[in-house]
């Protein structure tokens, strides 16, 4: 899995009034957990938005007062009208522990049904995958090769290894529904 590198500086202050004077300056105060104790920093917004506003996953290695970490951002937190992010817990990573993180879905091939007429749906477009840190993959590949028109891939037709995807089984990750011109199509077609 990728990793990006984001520099942090310890807080000497936690309180409303610092994080506000954070913000002010064009940084976000952030908490790392998962250690011995809990670490409160500070990080640059600009260091934030190549991990934040992309459906890629990314590790991140955080160096803090010199002090190394690898580890995953749990929760951001953004201003309800500016949509600025405003607070950022990590979670330090563990090589022995197992870590849940949403995965993207990148489907594959090229689908019989769309080929006649039929239309792809995809209702889920990220997978939750629970496995040590070093099993972690980018993306989780879908082939729709063999979807007809009204067939669908579940999750429960994934074949993973060394990891768990903790969504329901049932749910159904892509299908190929009837288009609304093809069923025009079959409906002049039975009435000759």
């Amino acid at each position: 899995m990728k990793s990006i590198t984001i520099s942090g500086s310890l807080r000497e202050n936690v309180g409303k009034r610092d994080a506000k004077e954070l913000r002010y300056d064009g940084k976000v105060p952030a908490v790392l957990y998962g250690g011995e104790t809990q670490t409160h920093f500070a990080v640059s917004v600009a260091d934030l938005k190549p991990v934040v506003y992309t459906p890629v996953v990314h590790f991140i290695d955080l160096e803090i007062a010199g002090k190394k970490t690898q580890a995953i951002i749990k929760d951001i937190q953004f201003h309800p009208l500016t949509e600025m992010i405003i607070h950022v817990d990590f979670l330090q990573l563990d090589p022995a522990k197992e870590v849940t993180i949403e995965i993207p879905v990148r489907l594959t091939g090229t689908s019989p049904g769309v080929k006649v007429g039929g239309k792809l749906v995809q209702k889920l477009r990220k997978l939750r995958i629970k496995a040590l840190p070093k099993n972690h993959i980018d993306n989780i590949d879908v082939s729709i090769e063999s979807l007809e028109v009204g067939k669908s891939v579940r999750v429960s037709d994934l074949k993973v290894t060394n990891m768990v995807i903790t969504n329901a089984m049932e749910d159904t990750i892509v299908s190929v529904t009837t288009s609304r011109a093809l069923r025009q199509a079959e409906q002049e077609a039975n009435k000759k």
